[in-house]
C-alpha cells in the first residue's frame, strides 16, 4: 500500500517560469516549520515556482494519517505517486537534514522525474543511525535520564515544538534504521546543489557525497554558509538565492 502523505500543492503568485518545488522537510519538524516559516514558500511562488509541499510520516498536523510501513523506500515511492498523479513532469527537489537523505535516494531511483537537487544540511550518514532509540523510549516513559549526547539533543529539538507526537517519531525512526543510508550504492544523476553552515556538526561529511557526484559525472555546486550551524542554515537568504539561481541554471 502507498504512503498517503499529506501534500499542500501552492501555486505561483506570479507567470510559472520552471518546474515545480517539491520540498522535502527534516526530522521533527513539518513543512510549515521547516519551509513556510523560513518564507521558501513564499521566495519561490514569488518567483513563479509552483509548490509541493508534503509532511513525512509521524509529522505534521496528523501524525498518524500514514498506514503500512515507513521505510525510506516506501517514502520515495509516495513522492514518487505524488509527482506522476499531478503530471507534473520533472521537479525540482529541496531537502533538508532527513529531507535531504530522502531526496537523495529519490533522486537517484527516479532519475526522470528530478530536474535539479538541492540537499540542504546533508552528511553521507544517516542522521538518524546513531539515535538511541531505546534510551529515549525509557526517558518518555519513566524519565529515565539519556546517556547519549546526539540522542538527548534530537530529543529537546523534537520536545520543543509542542505539535511533535514523540511516539509517531519513534516509529518513523525504527523504520528508517531498516533502510541504512549508503549514498553510494546509487547516485542522483541531476545537478546537484549541496549546501551546509560551516559551523554544522552533522554536515561535517557533506564532501563525501560531493566526491560521489564527481565520481558518477553528475553536476554538482557547493555552498558553506559563514556562522551558519544545522538549526538556523534552512533560514539564510543567501540559501534561497543561490538555490533558486541553481535551479535556473540548464545543464543539458
Amino acid at each position: 500500500m502507498t504512503l498517503d502523505l499529506n501534500l499542500r500543492v501552492i501555486r505561483a503568485n506570479a507567470e510559472v517560469n520552471g518546474p515545480s518545488a517539491l520540498f522535502i522537510h527534516g526530522f521533527a519538524s513539518s513543512g510549515e516549520l521547516n519551509w513556510e516559516r523560513s518564507r521558501w514558500l513564499k521566495y519561490f511562488t514569488d518567483a513563479g515556482r509552483n509548490v509541493l509541499l508534503v509532511d513525512l510520516p509521524g509529522h505534521g498536523n496528523d501524525p498518524r494519517r500514514n498506514v503500512g510501513s515507513w521505510a525510506p523506500s516506501q517514502i520515495r515511492q509516495a513522492l514518487a505517486a505524488i509527482v506522476m498523479e499531478l503530471d507534473e513532469g520533472p521537479v525540482d527537489v529541496i531537502g533538508y537534514s532527513l529531507g535531504s537523505r530522502l531526496a537523495w535516494e529519490f533522486a537517484a531511483f527516479n532519475p526522470d522525474l528530478v530536474e535539479h537537487l538541492v540537499m540542504g544540511g546533508p552528511g553521507a550518514a544517516d542522521p538518524l543511525a546513531a539515535f538511541e532509540l531505546a534510551q529515549a523510549k525509557a526517558n518518555v516513559a519513566t524519565g529515565e535520564p539519556i546517556n547519549d549526547d546526539y540522542t538527548a539533543t534530537i530529543m529537546k529539538i523534537a520536545a520543543a515544538e509542542p505539535s511533535n507526537e514523540l511516539a509517531a517519531l519513534f516509529d518513523l525512526i525504527e523504520a528508517i534504521k531498516t533502510e541504512p543510508y549508503d549514498p553510494a550504492a546509487k547516485v542522483p544523476s541531476a545537478p546537484t546543489l549541496l549546501v551546509a553552515g560551516d559551523q554544522d556538526d552533522l554536515a561535517t561529511t557533506m564532501p563525501r557525497l560531493r566526491r560521489l557526484l564527481k565520481d558518477a559525472g553528475t553536476p554538482n555546486e557547493v555552498l558553506w554558509l559563514a556562522g551558519r550551524n544545522h538549526a538556523n542554515g534552512v533560514t539564510s537568504r543567501e540559501f534561497k538565492e543561490t538555490a533558486r539561481m541553481f535551479l535556473e541554471r540548464k545543464y543539458k
